[in-house]
C-alpha cells in the first residue's frame, strides 16, 4: 500500500533535486514498511542506484551530465564508501536511526542555507575547472556517508560538484545522479556479504514507482522553482527526522 505513494515521492525528490531519494527511502522502509534498520539501509541502495540510473538518461540526453567528471568522483568515493558499511554493521539499531536523523537535520540546515543564498549560480556564468584535492575529498566523504547510512549521497554530491569542479547546478544534478549509481553499487557490495535478507518485491515495486517519481520530477523542474520544491523539502526532511528522534533518542540513553 505504501510502496506505490512513497516511491513517487522518493523519485519525485530525485528527479527534481538530483537529491534526497535515499534519505527518505530509509525511514519509510523502517516505519511504513517494517524493515529492520540494517534491512533498510541496504535496500535503500538498490533503489537508490536504479531509480539514479534511469534518471541520468534523460538528464543526459539534455546535455546535464559530465560522464567522466562523475565516474572519476563515484570510483574515488568507493573506498569510503566500503568502510562506511563496515562500520554500519557493528552499529545498534536505535543508534544508526538516531545518526542518521541527524544526518538529515544537517542537510535540512544546509538546504535552508541554499535557499538563503538563492537559486545558485547560473550555467552561463559558471567556469568549470577542477580542483583536484577538493574533488578527491568530498569524494570519499560522500563515498563513507553512503556506505554507513546506505544513501546515494546525491544531497552531498550536487554541492560538492558545484564547489569542487565549479559546475553549473544543471550540470551538478545531472553528473551526481552517475555518482549516486556507482556510490549505491559500491556500498551495496560491501553490504551483501553479511547475511542480511532483502525483501526484493517490496524493494523491486518500491524502485518502480520511484522511477517513474524521477522521470515525473524533472518535468516538474519546469513548472516549478527550485526554491519552492527545496522548501517543501526541507519541511519533510525536518518532520521525519524529529520523529525518529522521539523513536529512537530513548533507547539509545536508556
Amino acid at each position: 500500500m505504501w510502496v506505490i505513494p512513497v516511491g513517487l515521492i522518493v523519485g519525485l525528490a530525485v528527479g527534481s533535486l538530483g537529491a534526497g531519494g535515499s534519505i527518505l527511502t530509509v525511514p519509510a522502509l523502517v516505519y511504513l514498511l517494517g524493515q529492520s534498520p540494517v534491512q533498510a539501509t541496504t535496500g535503500s541502495l538498490i533503489i537508490a542506484g536504479i531509480t539514479a540510473l534511469v534518471g541520468a538518461i534523460p538528464h543526459h540526453l539534455a546535455g546535464n551530465v559530465r560522464l567522466a567528471a562523475g565516474v572519476v568522483f563515484g570510483l574515488v568515493g568507493v573506498t569510503g564508501s566500503l568502510l562506511g558499511a563496515k562500520l554500519a554493521s557493528g552499529v545498534a539499531p536505535s543508534l544508526l536511526l538516531t545518526l542518521f536523523a541527524i544526518l538529515m537535520l544537517a542537510v535540512a540546515a544546509a538546504m535552508v542555507r541554499q535557499i538563503r543564498a538563492g537559486e545558485g549560480p547560473d550555467a552561463s556564468t559558471v567556469h568549470e575547472h577542477r580542483r583536484p584535492l577538493a574533488l578527491i575529498l568530498s569524494a570519499i566523504v560522500v563515498g563513507l556517508l553512503t556506505g554507513f547510512f546506505g544513501v546515494g549521497g546525491g544531497f552531498a554530491v550536487v554541492p560538492a560538484l558545484v564547489l569542487a569542479l565549479h559546475l553549473p547546478i544543471t550540470a551538478a544534478v545531472g553528473t551526481s545522479l552517475v555518482v549516486i549509481v556507482i556510490n549505491s553499487a559500491s556500498a551495496l557490495a560491501g553490504r551483501l556479504g553479511n547475511g542480511v535478507e532483502l525483501d526484493w518485491t517490496v524493494l523491486l515495486g518500491f524502485a518502480a514507482f520511484s522511477v517513474a517519481g524521477s522521470l515525473l520530477g524533472q518535468r516538474l523542474t519546469t513548472k516549478v522553482s527550485s526554491r519552492n520544491l527545496t522548501i517543501a523539502f526541507t519541511i519533510m526532511l525536518v518532520t521525519i527526522a524529529g520523529y525518529m528522534l522521539a523513536m529512537n533518542v530513548p533507547a539509545v540513553m536508556g
